[in-house]
């Protein structure tokens, strides 16, 4: 398997687009500020990060309750 155009008509858009300018984005203005969008980021990281912690605590409890509420009963050997 190559890489590449194989066909007459994938060359043909190869050639095509190959001298095609495309836009600068060192020259662009962004529509959004960088560190707003890491501000916005680290919060929802923080977020994510405090549900994990309280999940994890949550299971820890729950199974604290669930140990200390369970009642084991004999059964008869066989």
């Amino acid at each position: 398997m190559s890489i590449g155009a194989d066909d007459y008509i994938d060359q043909l858009l190869v050639k095509k687009y190959a001298e095609e300018k495309v836009d600068n984005h060192d020259n662009m203005e962004s529509m959004v500020d960088p560190k707003e969008m890491m501000s916005a980021m680290n919060d929802y990281a923080n977020m994510y990060k405090n549900m994990m912690t309280l999940k994890q605590r949550l299971n820890i409890a729950c199974y604290a309750i669930n140990a200390r509420t369970a009642r084991y009963t004999k059964t008869s050997q066989y």
